[in-house]
């Protein structure tokens, strides 16, 4: 009888339990393909409402709905098969009150099958958090740049360059860790700021452009591997896909043009009569 090695995939009090520990690796992903990939050397896959942004061409993530979320959520889970795969909650989808947050939070863990939801802001959060984790669903925390609020914040520069405003920034760090979050992505922060938040909450810090000071990493998949026109400042490319893919498909297009794509001729070759 054939035994099977079953892979077990990593949850929330998994990522939890890493507090302080070896880092945690985090990567954004939309498809099925990259997924599996990334499954193979994350901690913890994002489906990010940035697919908005790197799939859609739109400026900002707010126009991204529940249902584009829904439909890249499902992609990712089939995709992989070891790494907590935690959904962004998009603008627009729980900040009305803690009951609409409730109940499309629970659509987006009933149709994917992910592991965790993320929601952005800090104390005026918290009662929403609280209220998510006593009902069963994990939440991801994230503060410090929260892009969904661009309109109201103007750029996407980063926040607590002014040690004057790093009361606001801990603050808020602290409210999502007490409300129950397991984790909380801190984005766009200085080194010594967040050193400060990665000592004062008990639950791991995952930055983004926020030093090696935090408890793990993420990036957006598409600014690590060069295929985004536009990326932040602090991300490290480790791949120029874009120039690749263009080469082929310029290579591609040149084969066609002057007839040189293989035909069905090539492939199955027609057999002599006898």
């Amino acid at each position: 009888m054939s035994v099977q090695n079953e892979t077990r995939r990593l949850t929330a009090p998994d990522i939890l339990a890493r507090k302080g520990g070896e880092p945690i690796v985090c990567l954004t992903s939309y498809h099925a393909h990259t997924a599996a990939v990334v499954d193979k050397h994350c901690d913890v896959i994002l489906v990010g409402d940035s697919l908005g942004m790197v799939m859609h061409g739109l400026e900002t993530t707010v126009p991204v709905t529940l249902d584009m979320m829904i439909l890249q959520g499902h992609a990712v889970m089939r995709g992989s098969r070891r790494a907590l795969v935690v959904v962004d909650m998009p603008f627009g989808s729980y900040e009305a009150s803690k009951e609409q947050a409730f109940m499309n939070a629970a659509r987006v863990l009933k149709e994917t099958g992910c592991g965790a939801i993320k929601v952005e802001g800090g104390k005026r959060m918290a009662e929403t958090i609280a209220f998510l984790v006593e009902r069963g669903v994990p939440v991801m925390g994230h503060v410090g740049l929260t892009p969904q609020s661009i309109n109201t914040i103007g750029s996407f520069r980063a926040q607590g360059r002014e040690e004057s405003d790093w009361g606001r920034i801990e603050a808020d760090t602290i409210a999502v860790a007490e409300a129950g979050a397991f984790s909380v992505v801190i984005e766009a922060v200085a080194e010594p700021l967040a050193r400060k938040l990665t000592s004062a909450v008990p639950i791991p810090t995952i930055g983004i452009g926020a030093s090696a000071a935090c408890d793990g990493q993420i990036l957006v998949m598409e600014d690590m591997l060069g295929l985004s026109p536009r990326v932040p400042k602090f991300v490290k490319r480790y791949g120029e896909l874009a120039a690749g893919i263009e080469k082929a498909v310029a290579d591609y297009a040149a084969d066609v043009r002057k007839r040189a794509f293989p035909g069905p001729e090539h492939v199955y070759p027609m057999k002599k009569k006898p």
